[in-house]
């Protein structure tokens, strides 16, 4: 980032007020019977309503838009372990995302890092009577793992960790349109994965759900390749440890379909593209600066290349995921964000690729990305940020899984409706 840029970013977020968050009403209160019913002594009625039906907090509160941020700022974005004060930028800004693109109220909770698991649990799990899900956001692993299994099973409502499933739902998306180009198959397809964090191990087990075997996928950290005879492998990596000995990502990328990078810059030479397999495909997402960049990539051989960066085409994005997943679950008042409902909201990205944008969408898009098309090819296999599409066919796609596979509190009974309600609601948003 330039020192320009730098400066820039600095004036934008403290200039007045501070930050980038603020509280509104939702109601009106300018006269003293609005103020009356907003305060005592009206306030009493929903309350007692509630007590003889807590389900009723749904009806008379805002807890069914309502979502927590969590972070104990142990993993930030490329800047790691910079603690929870230093997230809030993060976190706030994640906040106007929820509410620019799915109209989704969320709020900050930036906690001091616990001393276990039990702790963190004691710090979260009080959270469920105020939010309708928990979106836990850049916590390292480990430790992600076991919290958000432990969360899930524990509370009420939906805790999804979205630095795991919603860069998998992406990145999973991506794949299945690449294999489309490279007429490939998840069934055959070998894949080089470069990165056993979070996303690494949450888009594994994706790809696993889309029918790539396990003997298939052949994950790398920064010791090389997982095996089975590896000592000190932590049992989320151990699910996908390959027989044999290990060996470096230059050895193991070899002879591969794909290679999914989720780790540090710079790692892949030309070279290790040209020992790939025809048709190669690189998603290289590390942030700023991806695994290899797409011009040597592509000069290398590689078919279709995607990066996390906005300035190159197919860029995998959580923001193209999570707004429309919560959409869903909080619109069906689901009890969890299971596969089914990640599987969906990953198809639904994949098939906008396929459609042709509306006349309002194209003169959004060509606005944002001048010179660009959006056409499936190589160069567009996901879908853009400002597409507005995207939120109400994730949201469509997501609530429909919840209700099939029966964690739907509500069901939804015309999803071509709902998906149209969403829309314009993601519209009066853009325009206001």
């Amino acid at each position: 980032m330039s020192e320009d840029i730098t400066q820039q970013a600095l004036d934008y977020h403290s200039s007045a007020p501070a930050g980038k968050l603020s509280v509104q009403s939702s109601k009106s209160v300018s006269t003293q019977e609005e103020l009356s019913l907003t305060y005592t002594p009206g306030v009493g009625k929903p309350c007692e309503a509630i007590a003889k039906n807590p389900e009723d907090v749904y009806k008379y509160t805002g807890k069914a838009n309502n979502v927590a941020i969590v972070t104990d700022g142990s993993a930030v974005l490329g800047l790691g372990d910079i603690g929870p004060a230093a997230s809030l930028p993060v976190m706030e800004g994640k906040a106007v995302l929820f509410k620019k693109f799915a109209n989704i109220d969320a709020f900050p909770i930036c906690i001091e890092q616990q001393d276990s698991i039990e702790a963190y649990i004691q710090a979260i799990a009080p959270l469920a009577p105020t939010f309708g899900g928990i979106n836990l956001e850049d916590i390292k692993a480990p430790r992600c793992f076991e919290l958000q299994e432990k969360l899930d099973a524990l509370m009420p409502i939906p805790v999804f960790h979205d630095d795991q499933f919603g860069t998998a739902v992406i990145l999973t998306a991506g794949i299945k349109n690449a294999l489309k180009i490279t007429n490939k198959d998840f069934s055959t397809v070998t894949i080089c994965m470069n990165g056993a964090g979070a996303a690494g191990i949450a888009t594994a087990k994706m790809l696993l759900t889309f029918g790539v075997p396990k003997e298939n996928i052949f994950l790398c950290d920064s010791r090389g390749l997982v095996t089975e005879n590896r000592e000190n492998v932590n049992p989320y990596k151990a699910q996908f440890a390959q027989t044999g000995d290990t060996m470096l990502l230059a050895e193991v990328i070899k002879d591969k379909d794909v290679f999914i990078g989720i780790s540090v810059a710079n790692l892949v030479t030309p070279e290790m593209v040209k020992s790939m397999n025809s048709d190669a495909i690189i998603l290289a997402v590390a942030n700023p600066v991806p695994e290899i960049m797409p011009d040597i990539a592509l000069a290398a051989g590689a078919r279709v290349v995607g990066t996390g960066r906005s300035d190159f085409p197919n860029q995998v994005n959580n923001s193209l995921g999570f707004p429309g997943i919560f959409r869903g679950t909080l619109d069906t008042r689901a009890t969890t964000v299971n596969d089914e409902m990640k599987r969906a909201a990953s198809e639904a990205l994949a098939s906008l690729t396929h459609e042709a944008p509306t006349d309002k969408v194209l003169e959004i898009l060509q606005n944002a990305y001048p010179g660009e098309e959006f056409t499936f090819s190589e160069n567009y296999i996901i879908p853009k940020q400002f597409d507005l599409r995207v939120v109400p066919r994730v949201a469509r796609r997501v609530a429909e899984a919840a209700m099939k596979s029966g964690v739907a509190q509500i069901q939804i009974p015309d999803l071509d409706e709902y998906e149209n309600e969403v829309l314009q609601t993601v519209i009066q948003n853009w325009n206001s």
